[in-house]
């Protein structure tokens, strides 16, 4: 079926005590069946109160009880999409016309029919990517439509848009001691925002046909970093009686290195003042009411331009733990995992680099590559990386074409390959099982749908085509490729189900598979070793400290 053959009907829906809203029920249109619903879809719902003016840069602010986004006589309108943060450009330069700040909204795809339980349908958070700097969570209805009803995946999907950029990720000692002064924390603003969609989906997700207690969190690159990182944050700081997550999908990332701390954030939020014209010599206060006051255009133009472009997480105590990489090496993250009973699928496309060389490319020298690199990792990663790999005299590897190549395969390696590797070694350190509680894969093949350039290979982001059945692309997948895909169809339906999965493997070297026929298979990992020596280079050091120990022990 093509991507426009559904019909858009009004879909009012009465949900609790949110009140009554109004969204759109997508019905097929193919002229040999009757006109059949297919999925319900509301777009753009409130999860938070708007982070503007004053809340600019300020960890959100959740609804107040007895939120209502409607009456009977005056139904709430969700029949659009979730604004979009401001954001720059990727490729193109951005659409500033569809920028709003009150961007902490979120979308609901649900399947038609009864749900399979008493509880209701699984739901599938599921959170966008885009270097934690650009992206939406706006599927389009029918983009979901062949996934919800030709195929054996079924639940709820949920979609939250999230602050992203400086927007979403600045932090310094001046929004510190301005938090501090609320009983807060600074940074990690669009983190929040994405526990707090979490908290909202769980508590409401039932008056929409969901089960709030089935809830898998997945993500695909900046989005599967913050799975781990929403993860993370229920293993060590909520107690199992409030803890949401059932299980996590990782899609091309991993856990990366230990966050900047707040000292790294500084240089960054003092480069960003000086781009804006705004003097390092003002008090703090004033420092962040000119800040807010910048308009989002040029909040976003200069960032491009920073050395320091990439805003990301911060090791703060509050949602990042400050042991949190020694934790993952002594086995304590997998053990508190095996403990709840959380399962994990993660895994990598053959090509990832051709598009992270894409993003931000540095000009081609050794300097360059280091200066870029150390946008988004702390620099005392970056110079071991660096060295490791390019020896004291700074030479360009051989197995290389230029150091643009070389950043993007660095770029790749710390983001995906190498870190997941030693992430998912120490995760069977702790207790997890490979191929029960650990599902690892690897693929080699991308749909013809897809409209990346074909020169990029099997790289990041061409398996979306697989996980949202053709994802809209194109003209989607063809038969044959949907015979092909069915298996991997039926072990995301379920996982995310809470199900058996039938996966395959039973060693942490061994990878579920789709080979560039088309076949899927169990393949031994050849990039294993070398995914641990970075791992070790990078994140070895990490030692847990006495209070980790007591954590564990608990």
């Amino acid at each position: 079926m093509g991507y426009s053959n559904y019909t858009r009907d009004s879909y009012h829906h009465k949900a609790g005590p949110l009140g009554h809203i109004e969204g759109l029920t997508l019905s097929s249109e193919e002229s040999t069946l009757p006109s059949e619903p297919v999925l319900h879809y509301f777009g753009g719902l409130p999860y938070a109160l708007p982070p503007i003016g004053p809340y600019r840069f300020r960890r959100a602010r959740p609804l107040p009880d007895h939120y209502r986004y409607g009456t009977k006589a005056s139904p709430g309108r969700f029949t659009g999409s979730a604004a979009y943060c401001p954001q720059p450009g990727f490729g193109r330069a951005p659409d500033e016309s569809l920028w709003d700040e009150d961007c902490l909204q979120l979308n609901i795809y649900i399947p038609t029919g009864d749900p399979p339980t008493e509880q209701g349908w699984p739901v599938f958070f599921y959170i966008h990517g885009g270097f934690l700097q650009w992206g939406d969570p706006n599927m389009k209805p029918a983009v979901l439509a062949p996934l919800l009803s030709e195929t054996a995946f079924q639940a709820i999907v949920v979609m939250p848009a999230y602050r992203l950029n400086a927007l979403g990720f600045l932090a310094s000692r001046e929004l510190q001691a301005e938090a501090a002064q609320e009983g807060g924390n600074a940074g990690n603003m669009g983190f929040w925002d994405q526990r707090l969609a979490l908290e909202w989906t769980a508590r409401n997700i039932r008056h929409f046909g969901g089960n709030g207690g089935n809830i898998t969190v997945g993500g695909y690159s900046a989005g599967s970093h913050s799975t781990f990182q929403q993860l993370a944050h229920e293993l060590y700081f909520v107690p199992d009686e409030r803890a949401v997550i059932k299980r996590a999908i990782m899609w091309s990332n991993s856990p990366g290195i230990q966050p900047k701390a707040l000292g790294e954030h500084q240089m960054q939020f003092d480069e960003l003042l000086t781009a804006l014209g705004i003097s390092l010599g003002l008090n703090s206060d004033e420092k962040l009411r000119r800040l807010r006051e910048v308009p989002a255009h040029a909040l976003i133009k200069v960032q491009n331009g920073l050395k320091l472009s990439e805003f990301r997480a911060l090791t703060d105590g509050a949602f990042v733990a400050e042991d949190l990489t020694a934790n993952i090496n002594s086995g304590d993250f997998g053990r508190r995992m095996k403990k709840r009973g959380i399962r994990l699928m993660n895994g990598e496309c053959r090509d990832e680099h051709f598009l992270y060389q894409a993003w931000r490319t540095p000009a081609p020298t050794y300097d360059a590559v280091y200066t870029r690199l150390c946008a988004d990792y702390s620099e005392p990663a970056v110079r071991k990386l660096m060295e490791f790999t390019c020896g004291p005299e700074h030479k360009l590897p051989r197995s290389v074409e230029s150091w643009q190549d070389l950043f993007g395969r660095l770029y790749a390696g710390m983001q995906v390959h190498h870190l997941e590797r030693g992430f998912c070694n120490a995760l069977v350190k702790g207790g997890l099982v490979p191929g029960q509680d650990l599902l690892r894969y690897r693929f080699e093949w991308r749909a013809s749908c897809v409209q990346l350039p074909p020169e990029w290979g099997v790289t990041h982001s061409t398996d979306m085509a697989i996980w949202f059945w053709g994802e809209g692309q194109g003209d989607g997948l063809t038969e044959e490729e949907k015979a092909a895909l069915g298996p991997w169809n039926r072990a995301f339906a379920d996982f995310v189900s809470g199900g058996e999965v039938e996966w395959g493997t039973s060693d942490i070297r061994e990878m579920r598979r789709l080979g560039g026929n088309g076949v899927t298979d169990v393949c031994t990992d050849d990039r294993w070793a070398e995914g641990l020596r970075v791992w070790d280079l990078v994140n070895g050091e990490a030692e847990a400290g006495v209070l980790s120990w007591i954590r564990s022990k608990l």
